[in-house]
């Protein structure tokens, strides 16, 4: 069954054996925006659009959910339901990136042989808020967001510090850091419970000033979508100039002007 999103062109890719839909629209250095749970809603297809109409080529993945179903406190249960059981998450690895990672720096290194320049950017979110960090290695992604990164999940400090990704994954980010421009740019709200300070306390530890993080206090959340406040650049964003969620949708696109526009 295919699947379309007013806007974008429906692209199918076949990697490793595995085939998904790809939304893509715009033109421009490419950028990966990952869905965060439950999938691809209304919300998370509006800020690719907000990407793609900043001057980049945008390349979204079908991974988990149903696209343009609408955010429900259902919905949600049953798309992470499935994906605690998927082969290709690992919801409680610290040390390990989830196994669709590899299928999603296929579509990095395809994106950057269409698109060309520097490098390719991921955003991801929730439960993709690490994976770009991990798909630094073995793909061209110098312009990683880390958007409320939730993986792995935990109460224990270890696994509230955890980046879901290998020491390889980790070497390899210093790696681009050092010898390719690459920079790591951190959003989060300062009161989530899923994505918790120590997270991003090691992040700022690990890569020093190549790591630029964006804190906000749950009073800025957009009220109408509930508590917690959790996903800075969809539905919790408030896209009105001088608040402060707006000021860091604002700061994603530059990040990716930055790092991915030829100087």
């Amino acid at each position: 069954m295919s699947h379309h999103i007013d806007g974008f062109i429906t692209e199918r890719h076949h990697f490793q054996g595995i085939s998904r839909e790809v939304f893509c629209r715009g033109e421009g250095p490419a950028v990966v925006v990952l869905s965060e749970i439950p999938g691809i809603t209304p919300e998370v297809a509006g800020f690719a659009l907000k990407v793609a109409d900043a001057g980049f080529r945008v390349y979204m993945p079908q991974l988990f959910g149903e696209p343009m179903k609408p955010l429900s406190p259902p919905y949600v249960a049953q798309s992470l339901a499935k994906i605690c059981i998927s082969r290709e998450f690992r919801v409680l690895s610290g040390n390990a990136s989830s196994p669709v990672v590899d299928w999603l720096r296929a579509i990095a290194r395809h994106a950057h042989e269409q698109c060309g320049g520097p490098g390719v950017g991921v955003v991801g979110m929730c439960l993709t808020g690490n994976f770009g960090l991990a798909m630094m290695l073995n793909a061209p992604v110098i312009a990683p967001v880390l958007s409320q990164p939730s993986l792995p999940m935990g109460l224990s400090r270890t696994k509230r510090a955890g980046l879901h990704a290998s020491a390889e994954e980790i070497a390899a980010a210093h790696d681009k850091i050092d010898h390719h421009g690459a920079r790591i740019l951190g959003l989060r709200f300062k009161q989530d419970f899923l994505c918790r300070a120590e997270r991003f306390e090691r992040l700022r530890d690990e890569f020093g000033p190549a790591f630029e993080c964006r804190e906000i206090d749950a009073c800025h959340a957009n009220p109408r979508a509930g508590t917690p406040a959790h996903s800075v650049l969809t539905t919790h964003l408030i896209d009105e100039v001088g608040e402060p969620t707006r000021a860091a949708l604002d700061r994603t696109l530059a990040f990716l002007a930055e790092q991915l526009r030829p100087r």
